[in-house]
């Protein structure tokens, strides 16, 4: 059965307090996307059993498959068994197998199991369990004539194993095939790039779309179909398209790293790099050494100090919001002056643009 729509519900209210940040959400909308599952909602509720079967029902009346994470725990606040429960009309029943597994999973350990665990093991009767190797929390799948539930634990190694492991594959041939390239473009503004593909963004087949990142701007082209070669000659004749009128703007794709690129190119030249900062106060060096300190990397000054001796230097010097940036090689040499008005935007926008210019320069 092919799924046309998708939410993705997550409960708990530390989720509304601002407690915790939804990154199991976010991980989701991934996994789906690859599948080439529609996610048109994501939700959030507390933990409230009213509320939450609402949420609920509200998921079933516009998906045909519901994604839910958290309220799978023992405790009287966990209320996404009841709220499923309820939102479906049926009642919830200790199932003898899964409460023999849970009290296997406290005596392994040397533990009894407290009495409000029992609760882990209630099954609906259209549900079965999902197990759970790294908790005491199994997940339910429900089937409901052509609907789906799948819950899961909230915590995000729980939740992240469950889904690879026992949920995917599943859902793996429910799809339609989707195909993805992510251009990365620098040294241009999201409205610029928008402007130069203009009649391409209104396009359905594939669709474009473009994203403001902290590497610079992301055009994402996307075509699903179930002809999957199709759909893979229609992204590639528009990102030819792309690719020719951003030009050298374009820098990467899908997930390639700009510092990547940039020891890439040292390491094939056999160059080192060594950078002197009088304006962006280290920050650029230590984007640069944010993963330690590479072999291609000289060294660095703060100040007006001598720079240690290698074949591509970067001086970031400026004031007053302004900055200048000079990368010089034995191929040539990059300078780029700009002015952000104040000098913590200076400083925020000089290690993209000093990453930029090194990539240039290398590239050339």
């Amino acid at each position: 059965m092919p799924y046309l729509r998708a939410e993705v519900l997550s409960i708990g209210t530390e989720l509304l307090l601002g407690q915790i940040v939804d990154t199991n959400a976010a991980y989701l909308a991934r996994r789906l996307a690859g599948l080439g599952i529609d996610l048109f909602h994501i939700s959030e509720v507390g933990d409230n059993l009213s509320r939450a079967t609402k949420a609920v029902e509200l998921a079933l009346s516009r998906a045909d498959l519901v994604v839910c994470t958290g309220g799978l725990g023992p405790t009287e606040d966990d209320l996404t068994r009841e709220a499923i429960a309820a939102a479906l009309n049926e009642q919830p029943a200790v199932d003898p197998a899964l409460e023999a597994e849970l009290r296997r999973w406290f005596s392994g350990r040397g533990l009894r199991m407290p009495a409000r665990n029992r609760k882990q093991a209630w099954l609906i009767p259209s549900a079965r369990a999902i197990p759970n190797p790294n908790g005491t929390a199994p997940g339910w799948w429900v089937r409901k004539k052509e609907q789906e539930i799948v819950a899961m634990p909230g915590v995000p190694r729980e939740m992240t194993s469950m889904w690879e492991e026992r949920v995917e594959p599943e859902l793996a041939s429910r799809g339609v095939p989707l195909v993805v390239r992510t251009l990365k473009a620098l040294g241009i503004g999201e409205s610029a790039v928008e402007e130069l593909l203009a009649d391409l963004v209104p396009a359905n087949f594939p669709t474009v779309a473009t994203y403001a990142k902290n590497d610079g701007v992301h055009i994402r082209i996307a075509a699903k179909s179930d002809d999957r070669a199709q759909a893979a000659e229609a992204v590639a004749r528009v990102e030819r398209i792309a690719r020719d009128r951003l030009g050298d703007h374009v820098w990467g794709i899908d997930d390639e790293s700009l510092l990547d690129l940039i020891a890439a190119q040292l390491h094939r030249r056999g160059w080192k790099l060594a950078v002197r900062e009088t304006a962006s106060g280290g920050s650029v060096s230590a984007a640069l050494c944010a993963r330690g300190i590479p072999d291609w990397f000289a060294g660095a000054v703060v100040g007006s100090l001598d720079l240690p001796d290698a074949e591509v230097t970067l001086d970031v010097s400026g004031a007053n919001g302004a900055i200048e940036i000079f990368a010089r090689g034995p191929r040539g040499e990059r300078r780029v002056r700009a002015s952000y008005g104040s000098l913590s935007e200076a400083q925020r926008r000089a290690v993209l643009t000093s990453l930029d210019a090194l990539r240039r320069l290398l590239s050339e």
